[in-house]
């Protein structure tokens, strides 16, 4: 194995990360040095078997940022602050008993939400995008909905009047894509979480925010601000990426022409390839090691930060020993996670009620959508931890709108 670290950066994250995954693979092994920005070093951890070592214990791979042993080299602009915080009070960054008191509270608070209001809220706002853009008989599919659609649904489910959805889409992007807007785009959603979050503690309602503040587990109003932020952020964009990604496939793809006339088994089959194959969450920040080890032949040194490489990790030859497409039951992905900080089920179950809502609506109300430009010209966005398209141009024939309020 060469030692020469990688940058986790550049166009080809973006163009073709499986291939990059597999020279990473092929010449570091399942745990690649890499650096972030500044120069930073960092573990990406690529391997199955070595993710499912690093996510299921939490007391060697640490999810404490206090551990890196690289914070004195970080500045205070560093753009990927937002995403590798430190004294973060939320449920990213804390461990052991106060970290399931807060999963339990961010679940409780989810369940409580009404899975037949949750499909109505998702169809309502499709309908509402769809309707803006129907008759027009072209559309980014992106831009004009999949990047609108989740952030609306849960900013009804957690409180927010349905006029502050836009800013939040802008806010939740510029955050995510970690570039030169990234501190203000949290700012933004801080200051926005922090207003909802006092109208609720003066007027509760019945909404996420206000179980919330009722859990009896005693969490400051901060703490809940940061999991409201934690729960926006991956909330919205991987499920906004989800159905992107769904749609490319579905309309790239012959193996699912069927589900553009009606069919439903596709749309599933086609969501859980995505979660194998093109998984919106590509690489998650992080893990830290509380002490030296050894991972995947690599010697790791305590308050190392270990990158949890996810969709290299899915297509690991190593357990995908066929390298075919999985569109079955299997769900043995890392597309959620695993271990203790995984995703919370019914935060799952709310993603996928919106991602599976927003694509049957995009395909009973435009039947004969189809890509506007070759497949080979579509774009992604300039992120090596999301992965999204750009832009999805399609065509369709004009239909009239249903009615309602504009979206």
């Amino acid at each position: 194995m060469t030692s020469a670290p990688v940058p986790l950066s550049g166009p080809r994250f973006q163009t073709e990360p499986a291939a990059l995954y597999r020279e990473m693979r092929r010449e570091h092994g399942a745990v690649t040095p890499v650096v972030l920005d500044g120069d930073i070093p960092a573990w990406l951890v690529l391997g199955y078997r070595e993710l499912h070592q690093v996510t299921g214990d939490p007391a060697l791979f640490s999810r404490d940022s206090d551990l890196w042993n690289q914070w004195d080299r970080v500045p205070d602009d560093w753009p990927l602050l937002p995403m590798i915080g430190r004294k973060q009070p939320s449920i990213l960054y804390t461990v052991g008993e106060r970290h399931r008191e807060r999963a339990a509270m961010i679940s409780n608070a989810l369940e409580g939400v009404d899975p037949f209001e949750l499909r109505a809220h998702a169809e309502k706002f499709a309908d509402e995008l769809i309707d803006a853009v129907c008759a027009k008989g072209e559309t980014d599919i992106i831009g004009d909905y999949a990047a609108l659609l989740p952030v609306r649904v849960l900013a009804r489910l957690y409180g927010f009047s349905d006029e502050e959805g836009p800013g939040l889409v802008t806010a939740l992007n510029d955050m995510i894509n970690g570039r030169e807007g990234a501190l203000a785009g949290q700012q933004h959603l801080a200051s926005s979480m922090a207003r909802l979050l006092a109208e609720r503690k003066a007027e509760p309602a019945h909404d996420v925010v206000s179980r919330m503040l009722a859990d009896p587990s005693g969490f400051t109003d901060e703490e809940i601000m940061q999991d409201l932020m934690v729960m926006m952020a991956a909330g919205h964009q991987p499920t906004a990426d989800w159905i992107g990604n769904s749609l490319r496939l579905m309309l790239t793809d012959a193996r699912f022409a069927a589900s553009l006339f009606g069919g439903r088994n596709s749309v599933a089959e086609a969501m859980n390839e995505v979660l194998w194959e093109d998984t919106p969450t590509q690489n998650v920040a992080g893990r830290w090691a509380s002490r030296d080890t050894q991972l995947g032949g690599r010697r790791i040194r305590a308050g190392d930060l270990l990158l949890l490489g996810l969709q290299g990790a899915n297509s690991d030859p190593q357990v995908r020993t066929d390298g075919s497409a999985l569109t079955g039951g299997n769900n043995a992905h890392f597309s959620f996670g695993h271990g203790e900080h995984r995703c919370p089920f019914p935060a799952q179950e709310v993603a996928e009620v919106i991602a599976r809502t927003g694509i049957e609506v995009v395909l009973d109300r435009l039947p004969d959508i189809d890509l506007a430009v070759p497949a080979d010209a579509l774009a992604r966005r300039p992120s090596p931890w999301l992965r999204g398209l750009t832009e999805l141009p399609v065509r369709f024939t004009p239909t009239p709108a249903l009615g309602g309020t504009p979206a």
